[in-house]
């Protein structure tokens, strides 16, 4: 028998989470006719907080470990990027479940509470993908997801004739302007200083490029409060789009001064107050809410009225769930700005107000390192009309992210500064290689990238363009410091590529890429963008919600560094409704097919390096089944009682036993058996919708009731179960 070949398969949170549920077992019943095994490991938020308070094996450690071995073979699902407040739900709900974890200590009053926090920390903002991404991306849509996107276009509004919506961001003093940025000429020991003072130290490489900058919190705030004026002048919905997940500390603190600037008379004058119930801001409304609960019953009526006459006096605010009043200032963790952004433009340069209505808006995207590329894509739709998803092009995208790559590698070196003087960076002679005079408040963050990993990307890029015969554009800008020191190993790194086999290729500033991308989309030609970190997670939500409807049915593959292979599932951004919509009447409408591409990318390494014919035979069918279930139109419904989630499976597990049965008798039967029983199977999986689901916890389920809720046919499952 040949070598047993392991993929681990990661158990993460919330939709995709309960989708595993389902679909694994019908995986593992598959895969074990090609001797692969799936091993699951819990990298869920739920299991990273036992895991940092020793309540159980740190599984993200160990894959951490894996990533560097050849070996490597990981499907990794879209886990939580946790906000404060999630985190404090998530502890909040393990110590109901019979863990003894100890509350996360918001401003922590002595050691064991720094402590506390502290390993608490490791669990906020982007903590997995840092870790596993030892690889750049390769991000795509399949052949047969873009194709069954332009025979079945979903829709897109207009644009009106006289459209006032426009993207806002800082013209001065932010991060785009501050950026300083060095090559290290060998491996040493970088400090970061204020006044003098060592505030920590960093080990870097020879050849890496170490970047730093700040954001002046005085010109922020004059920002704001600028577009809070042109958006009531203008009739204009106002909406502030950051990342507050992934950059864990500078946007949450930007997210806090928007609050401040729209919310200020109610905070201005109830300050004392506020202050005594420990409010803070850059937690959100969420956190107003909460804590004014604990002010006498008068005081609280008194400043609820007070926010009621903030909302009359102010421009209307983009809300989260206008049902609920949960605006997008509300809890920073709902304004993702590449889940956001996408939509604006969908809806013709709206977003939903406070009626429950689309509204023409103001984009607030302080710093304007990346928010002109949005801007030019509006200001694009407005002159040319909305795109024609029948007919548009795609743009796929191969980032920069391995060794925790530049922005989203920024966390462990971003400050608040908390008085005015000088930051700066010195190596280990004294050196000051970066410095800024910087005041009380504002936000200094130091990025870096590693040459190997800067290497790697210009290969990978050169790489899809030779494969597709599609142009590649380096989407870096020449007037960045950082960029330019990109641009500099771009043109060293790509011409021996070239000299071997010649590509198009272009190197462009955001929003001259954006621009010449667009030309190129509505001509229905395809164009390949290579670029840094945030703009690979921003354009790979982007394009994909305006080309595909959806960025989940993208696929996403990291060739790791050492030769093993990352295969990730999509987003989760829409996760939490999913998750809510099935607790309270069964009905999942994840759609799965993001596992689907994956496991097939999965299959396809195996075979490639082991040549098993046994495997191929897997991954083809699979391949087979993938395209049935577009050209079927098999996708969950988003209506209790028609087919979910677990529909959706059945069908992949019926095509998948349709192709492999033609060579294999044993699945002819079973796909025999999956087709006799269509209409008992579907009837059993709908008879389970209507009412509401216990799991037994929404961060950290129960299994047994999990995989009950989501295993509803008794006739599917003794099918699968008895291959």
């Amino acid at each position: 028998m040949a070598p047993v070949s392991k993929i681990v398969w990661t158990k993460i949170d919330e939709a995709p989470a309960l989708a595993t549920y389902s679909l694994l077992p019908i995986v593992e019943k598959f895969l074990k006719e090609a001797n692969v095994e799936v091993e699951l490991s819990d990298i869920s938020l739920a299991g990273r907080v036992l895991a940092a308070m020793g309540k159980m094996d740190d599984e993200l450690a160990k894959l951490g470990e894996l990533v560097l071995k050849p070996e490597a073979n990981i499907i990794k699902l879209p886990n939580i990027s946790a906000s404060i407040p999630q985190l404090k739900a998530c502890i909040a709900e393990l110590n109901e479940q019979g863990f003894d974890l100890p509350d996360y200590p918001e401003e922590p009053k002595n050691e064991e509470e720094k402590e506390i926090q502290t390993k608490y920390a490791t669990c906020l903002g982007s903590a997995v993908n840092p870790v596993l991404r030892e690889g750049n991306s390769d991000r795509r849509a399949a052949t047969a997801v873009k194709k069954f996107a332009q025979k079945n276009p979903h829709r897109l509004k207009p644009f009106s004739d006289n459209c006032k919506a426009y993207v806002a961001h800082m013209e001065k003093n932010d991060f785009y302007a501050n950026e300083q940025s060095v090559i290290m000429s060998k491996n040493d020991t970088l400090s970061i200083n204020l006044n003098g003072k060592c505030l920590q130290t960093l080990d870097v490489e020879d050849r890496e490029i170490v970047s730093s900058s700040f954001l002046s919190a005085c010109e922020l705030d004059s920002f704001l409060n600028k577009t809070i004026n042109d958006a009531k002048e203008n009739d204009l919905l106002w909406s502030v789009h950051l990342k507050a997940t992934m950059m864990k500390v500078s946007d949450p603190i930007m997210f806090g001064h928007a609050v401040k600037s729209y919310y200020s008379d109610v905070l201005e004058k109830y300050k004392d107050d506020l202050e005594s119930v420990g409010f803070n801001p850059d937690l959100g409304m969420g956190d107003f809410e909460a804590k004014i609960q604990k002010l006498p019953e008068d005081k609280q009526n008194e400043i609820k009225e007070a926010v009621k006459k903030v909302y009359e006096n102010r421009p209307n605010i983009a809300m989260v769930d206008s049902d609920k009043g949960i605006t997008n200032l509300h809890f920073s963790n709902d304004i993702i700005i590449d889940a956001s952004m996408p939509p604006v433009i969908r809806e013709g340069g709206k977003m939903w107000n406070k009626d429950g209505e689309l509204q023409e808006c103001v984009a607030v995207i302080p710093d304007r390192t990346y928010a002109r590329m949005y801007s030019k894509m509006l200001e694009d739709c407005k002159v040319n009309g909305q795109f024609d998803v029948s007919t548009m092009g795609h743009v796929s995208n191969v980032g920069l992210m391995a060794k925790k790559a530049e922005e989203y590698g920024s966390h462990p070196f971003t400050y608040k500064i908390p008085e005015d003087g000088v930051m700066d960076v010195k190596d280990s002679d004294g050196n000051i290689l970066m410095s800024h005079s910087v005041k009380k408040g504002d936000i200094w963050r130091l990025y870096k990238v590693k040459d190997v990993a800067v290497k790697d990307w210009v290969r990978l890029g050169h790489e899809r363009g030779k494969l597709t015969g599609d142009p590649i554009v380096f989407w870096l800008d020449s007037n960045r410091a950082h960029d330019a020191n990109l641009i500099k190993r771009v043109v060293e790194y790509l011409p021996p590529h070239l000299e071997k086999d010649p590509i198009e290729f272009h190197i462009m500033a955001p929003e001259q890429a954006m621009k010449f991308s667009l030309k190129r989309i509505r001509k229905g030609l395809n164009t390949i963008s290579v670029t840094g970190n945030v703009l690979r997670d921003y354009l790979t939500d982007l394009f994909p919600i305006l080309e595909l409807g959806t960025s989940a049915k993208m696929m996403s593959i990291v060739p790791l560094l050492a030769g093993g292979g990352l295969f990730e599932t999509g987003a989760g951004g829409s996760a939490p409704k999913h998750v809510e919509q099935f607790l309270k009447e069964g009905h999942l409408r994840w759609d799965s097919l993001g596992e689907f591409l994956a496991l097939a990318e999965s299959l396809r390494m195996i075979y490639n390096k082991t040549g098993d014919e046994k495997v191929k035979a897997v991954c083809e069918a699979l391949d087979s089944a993938n395209e049935a279930y577009l050209d079927n139109s098999k996708e969950p419904s988003r209506k209790c009682g028609e087919p979910d989630n677990k529909a959706s499976h059945y069908y992949l597990a019926r095509y998948w036993a349709e192709a492999l049965g033609k060579s294999d008798d044993k699945f002819a039967k079973v796909a025999k058996e999956l087709a006799d029983n269509e209409a008992k199977i579907l009837e059993e999986l709908k008879n389970a919708e209507g009412q509401a689901k216990d799991i037994g916890g929404y961060f950290k389920p129960d299994d047994k009731k999990a995989a009950e809720a989501m295993r509803p046919s008794a006739t599917l499952n003794a099918i699968i179960n008895n291959i």
